[in-house]
């Protein structure tokens, strides 16, 4: 026999169904924000005695309205908001796998690919697929097997909402620790965010995957064009990421790939960049330099990776040295078309040359005795003063050393190419 409050309390948990059953729109949205305003933080004994123990009556009526309005942004804000007071209550694990049971993964991972939802709709869907991920190893296994890691990094490089962003990186970094079946899948699916165009996702991608490195063990070659290729980016933070993530990569066997792709990016082909300037002219056909070119800022963030490379290990300058960096650096030297390249290769070509006595002979005979007096009295200006020929034979210089001077660390011979005076 129950007793005439439990009666009463089952009555009122009834007229409260009925009336969800019956209400519109409008109506169920007020709904829910009593909802949400009375229950936040709940937990499940909490909610169950809200509920007279028919708190998952109410969580199925919540799903079941969001399987069938989940496209068409139906109050999916306030929805989402409701059942995470759910699946986020203390000893609430029950309702997670009931949430689960009518496939709530799977409609969480398709609201992130619907173009036509707002940005705030797709972060509570991810704030959602946390509270399924911090559930444990097999519930992020369920995720990373419904395609949410593909799900996950498209929407990291489409959002253009910063907060959702770092709510992804979050989910991510999650879904890649103490889940070694797809590790190495997440690992790669943030490399694959990396050529995208939003520069936030590119900064929470490289910043995420530098977390992995302990992680996931030996690293892709796969890696290396990616990361080498968001130096081209105009943003400082991205590069600055990357030059983090290179760091870290150092102890591992894709070094020599990325600093032999790191010193070819201080020679790029010696192509300049024209487009039409009918604006700004008043021959419409009239052709001008596209400044600075991309290339150039990949060239000169380059230089300045080599040169923090360098600086952290000696066994990195010597294979730098072997892959004839020194030579890069000079090119990049003469680049009077984007002084940050000539900035960045001078100061890292300051440390080689105190560093290494053998590459100070080669770079005296390249740059000639006065230029190189200049270069050593002001590293970080000299080449303010330096006029198109002299630049353009520090481009075109054919400085070689040895590999195995590298590795003597001694004086030796040099040939050099040319000699500025």
């Amino acid at each position: 026999m129950t007793s005439v409050k439990e009666q009463e309390a089952i009555r009122k948990l009834m007229v409260f169904l009925q009336e969800w059953d019956s209400a519109h729109k409008v109506a169920r949205s007020r709904i829910l924000d009593n909802f949400i305003e009375s229950n936040d933080g709940k937990t499940e004994p909490e909610l169950e005695l809200e509920f007279s123990q028919g708190a998952s009556l109410f969580l199925a009526r919540l799903t079941a309205w969001l399987r069938m309005t989940y496209m068409y942004s139906t109050c999916l804000d306030k929805l989402l908001k409701s059942i995470g007071i759910f699946l986020s209550a203390a000893s609430g694990r029950r309702y997670l796998i009931e949430f689960l049971e009518i496939g709530g993964v799977l409609i969480l991972l398709e609201i992130l690919g619907l173009n036509h939802l707002k940005e705030e709709d797709k972060r509570e869907s991810v704030k959602l697929l946390q509270l399924v991920a911090d559930a444990g190893r097999k519930y992020k296994e369920l995720i990373c097997e419904s395609y949410g890691v593909q799900s996950l990094t498209e929407f990291l490089a489409t959002s253009n909402s910063a907060e959702a962003q770092e709510d992804v990186q979050v989910l991510l970094d999650s879904l890649g620790r103490s889940n070694p079946k797809y590790q190495n899948q997440v690992y790669k699916g943030l490399v694959a965010v990396l050529p995208c165009a939003s520069p936030r996702a590119q900064q929470l991608a490289l910043q995420t995957l530098r977390g992995m490195q302990d992680v996931v063990g030996e690293v892709p070659s796969v890696l290396v064009e990616p990361v080498l290729g968001v130096l081209c980016s105009v943003h400082l933070e991205v590069q600055y990421e990357a030059v983090q993530l290179l760091k870290a990569l150092m102890a591992h066997e894709v070094r020599p790939a990325l600093l032999k792709g790191l010193v070819a990016l201080l020679t790029p082909p010696r192509k300049k960049a024209f487009t039409f300037c009918d604006e700004t002219t008043k021959e419409p056909t009239a052709l001008c330099l596209r400044e600075p070119t991309l290339v150039y800022i990949q060239q000169a963030a380059a230089a300045k990776a080599i040169g923090v490379l360098a600086k952290e290990s000696a066994e990195v300058a010597e294979e730098l040295i072997q892959l004839k960096v020194v030579h890069g650096l000079i090119v990049a030297l003469g680049n009077l078309d984007h002084v940050a390249s000539q900035r960045h290769a001078s100061i890292s070509l300051e440390y080689f040359v105190r560093t290494f006595p053998f590459v100070e002979e080669c770079v005296k005979k390249a740059l000639g005795h006065t230029l190189f007096q200049h270069f050593m009295d002001s590293p970080e200006m000299w080449y303010t003063k330096m006029d198109p020929v002299q630049a353009e034979e520090l481009a075109s210089n054919t400085v070689d050393i040895p590999g195995d001077m590298a590795r003597m660390q001694s004086r030796g011979m040099c040939r050099a190419g040319s000699t500025v005076t």
